[in-house]
């Protein structure tokens, strides 16, 4: 557990308040472990504890929420409003975070928004699954009252995020620009689907 906490220790010793610290979970703790990470946790202030533990039960999700005493964000790997419908009535969510590509695309997620919305709960749209999800997320927060966070990943924004399409947000103190070309506001970079190491798979 001190180990674990080193970082977190460093980061407000380092930064102070001048900036929000999450921790991720990764879903890979039980309740009872949960608990007590989130109990030696709280000294740091975390902004959100992020996907705790498995997200496949609302009521243990609600009761960590309950004792943790820190916002709990979930879930990148849900599918579906009802999966979120249901954590929410549960009381089981600060933060609904979401991803495009695996909630089931723009439609779906402009309704998860909205019940978020419903429930008084921000939305942060998740991304680690690439550049045409990154924009069309982009343009889901823009259109959200309730989006508080785009996630990025620096390190994927300033390398190979360029090499598979023509346009990226600009990144400026912390702020996303809004997409301006037509439709999402980019396109696959030319010659992508003939690249030697480019797999392409076709749904039936």
């Amino acid at each position: 557990m001190k180990a674990g906490l080193e970082v977190f220790e460093k980061i407000r010793l380092a930064a102070g308040d001048r900036i929000e610290i999450m921790c991720e979970f990764h879903s890979m703790w039980n309740l009872t472990a949960a608990l007590a990470i989130a109990r030696e946790l709280r000294a740091y202030r975390p902004f959100w504890a992020e996907d705790p533990i498995k997200m496949d039960s609302p009521s243990v999700l609600a009761d960590y929420r309950r004792n943790a005493g820190i916002p709990v964000c979930g879930s990148e790997t849900l599918a579906g409003q009802a999966s979120f419908r249901d954590l929410l009535a549960q009381d089981a969510l600060d933060i609904v975070m979401l991803d495009l590509s695996w909630c089931g695309g723009i439609t779906e997620a402009r309704k998860i928004a909205t019940l978020a919305d419903a429930y008084q709960k921000p939305i942060a749209p998740h991304n680690c699954t690439g550049p045409v999800v990154l924009m069309a997320s982009l343009h889901l927060a823009f259109a959200s009252p309730n989006a508080i966070f785009q996630e990025v990943v620096r390190a994927f924004l300033a390398s190979f995020y360029r090499d598979l399409v023509t346009e990226l947000p600009e990144l400026k103190q912390g702020f996303l620009s809004l997409p301006t070309e037509p439709g999402l506001g980019t396109q696959l970079a030319p010659g992508l689907k003939t690249r030697s190491d480019a797999v392409v798979q076709r749904s039936s």
